[in-house]
């Protein structure tokens, strides 16, 4: 399907081996893409750090058997070492339930931890704090996007809402121009702007809220489970825009996926997750 039509149909064996259209092709080509992505990295060029964890663990406390019950501290990470290199895409893969989500909103500062985190020495809890240091792009981009605003509104608010910080006093102009500018960027129009959320394709949404992240100026995109909602289509472009933005922003971006091809096709290294450890 494609625009709402039906596009081609037939037996499963000549859809796949010989689709008769364009579209069909593509969604085809992209699958076949993930399933033959062979990669060394042995000759993985090395990176300069640039965010650490020593030891770094996250734990909560659960009651057992109902109210009355004893306390318990359940542990989600377990003593991670890790080290991400600038400019790198760094893929963190593995089960549900393994920590790989946990750990990003460690690095975000979102949640209490234990151990270090380290960002090439700088002092960056304030900018943490205001969302300049990293940024977070989610799974699902409709429930990202307010959509009783329009796109180009929801792109324009960071700039309003941190001019203070940023230490801009930008015009309605001037703001209008950096949202065309970022749009351009993720590869959408200037038309979009005037549009909500419901009128835009599952892969639009994404590149907006992307566009949206990248708003105030991140050194770091971490991206968790930005592809899993997407068709395998949408979800390779978008795994194209993320190389692209790293080459042209000098990102450094932690990539978080169930899905083994997709990451080792993305991504400079991959470590795996399982039962809150690391298995690189």
């Amino acid at each position: 399907m494609r625009d709402g039509k039906i596009v081609e149909d037939g037996p499963s064996e000549k859809v796949f081996s010989a689709p008769g259209h364009a579209y069909t092709a593509q969604l085809v080509n992209a699958v076949a893409r993930e399933k033959n992505i062979i990669r060394d990295f042995s000759n993985t060029k090395k990176f300069e750090p640039f965010v650490s964890t020593r030891a770094l663990s996250n734990s909560y406390v659960s009651r057992s058997f109902g109210l009355f019950g004893k306390l318990e501290e359940k542990r989600v990470l377990k003593d991670i070492d890790l080290d991400i290199g600038k400019g790198e895409i760094f893929g963190l893969c593995g089960e549900s339930g393994g920590g790989k989500s946990t750990l990003a909103r460690c690095i975000l500062g979102l949640i209490p931890y234990r151990g270090e985190i380290i960002f090439s020495g700088m002092d960056v809890s304030a900018e943490r704090a205001r969302g300049f240091f990293a940024q977070m792009i989610f799974q699902e981009p409709g429930a990202s996007l307010n959509p009783m605003r329009k796109i180009g509104w929801l792109l324009e608010e960071p700039l309003i809402v941190h001019r203070r910080a940023l230490g801009l006093a930008l015009s309605a102009g001037e703001r209008e121009r950096k949202v065309d500018e970022m749009l351009a960027l993720v590869g959408l129009e200037s038309a979009h702007k005037s549009r909500r959320a419901r009128e835009l394709s599952g892969g639009q949404k994404q590149r907006a809220c992307i566009a949206r992240a990248l708003m105030l100026k991140p050194k770091m995109l971490i991206a968790d489970e930005a592809t899993s909602a997407l068709d395998v289509f949408s979800g390779a472009q978008i795994l194209d825009l993320f190389r692209s933005l790293r080459e042209s922003l000098g990102l450094t971006i932690l990539f978080i996926s169930h899905d083994r091809e997709a990451t080792e096709d993305l991504c400079d290294r991959v470590a795996r997750m399982r039962e809150g450890r690391l298995e690189i």
